[in-house]
């Protein structure tokens, strides 16, 4: 077990939690960290991963279903899924692409997997982030965008494969601010791949009063706690930079970060708001075929 010494103003882990086995959709096979009742990782509510070689744990996809009151954010690392929805918007993002949608007052969409075309899938990795909305906003129209690889910025962070790719918000990189190109989502959200050579070193700056948060999603990260395999999500505290180093085999960092909102959160399936009356209504509203009405 290595164990990182921090510099002055870094800032400490503060927890990890690790993610669990689980299944949503059609019986998609997921690992999820959900943080709904944990108002130190507002605004973020969850983080599913998807990573499988076998098309049996995702090909039935996730088919129409609702949302109402987040955002939600799909990174890729490899494979492809298909957006299509009640406003019909239809798009579909492949390696390295995105696909961010805000549910507001409520959408009906489907996310389904690309199928190989010798029918065997040909393996996926990815991501889903839910963002929680601001009370003011729950309720706002919602919108759909698709994000293609090309279209991220990716900056090289040493001369050993070390990278970023800017996928959401805004981050500080050599003294300069740089935008992902998706930059309108709740609670100035901010979301960046970071994939670190083996016991390479990052100091990234982060707003002092933003939550940050990171997903060990390859090889390991060295912490002041000791050594922390994949699958972990680490919450920090307070501080001015995190101060990442990769282990012996490098790492894949999933790196978030944003506005804490201070609301209470009552979450039921697919929807999330601030209270039991409204999502009372917002199960009525459904029932009735009023979702998404204006």
């Amino acid at each position: 077990m290595h164990k990182l010494e921090l510099r002055p103003g870094a800032r400490p882990m503060v927890r990890g939690v690790a993610s669990t086995a689980s299944a949503d959709g059609a019986g998609v096979k997921i690992q999820r960290v959900a943080g709904f009742q944990s108002p130190d990782f507002s605004p973020f509510l969850m983080l599913d991963e998807i990573r499988s070689e076998n098309a049996d744990d995702y090909i039935a996809g996730f088919p129409p279903h609702p949302h109402r009151g987040i955002e939600t954010l799909t990174y890729m690392l490899n494979g492809e899924f298909e957006h299509r929805d009640h406003l019909g918007n239809r798009g579909a993002v492949s390696s390295g692409g995105a696909q961010w949608m805000r549910a507001g007052r409520g959408i009906v969409h489907s996310e389904m997997p690309a199928q190989a075309e010798d029918g065997r899938g040909g393996g996926m990795h990815g991501f889903q982030l839910w963002i929680n909305m601001a009370a003011a906003d729950k309720m706002s129209d919602p919108t759909w965008r698709d994000i293609q690889a090309a279209e991220m910025p990716e900056l090289a962070l040493d001369d050993r494969g070390s990278l970023v790719r800017l996928i959401a918000g805004r981050w500080q990189f050599d003294g300069a601010e740089r935008s992902a190109p998706l930059t309108e989502a709740a609670a100035d959200a901010a979301v960046a791949d970071i994939r670190l050579a083996e016991n390479a070193e990052l100091e990234l700056p982060l707003p002092a009063d933003h939550t940050a948060l990171v997903f060990v999603y390859r090889g390991a990260l060295e912490t002041e706690r000791g050594t922390i395999n994949r699958g972990n999500l680490l919450r920090y505290g307070d501080g001015e930079f995190l101060q990442l180093r990769a282990g012996d085999d490098g790492a894949g960092l999933l790196c978030l970060h944003g506005a804490p909102l201070g609301e209470p959160v009552v979450h039921y399936g697919p929807f999330v708001m601030n209270s039991r009356e409204e999502i009372e209504q917002a199960l009525r509203d459904y029932q009735a075929g009023t979702l998404t009405d204006r």
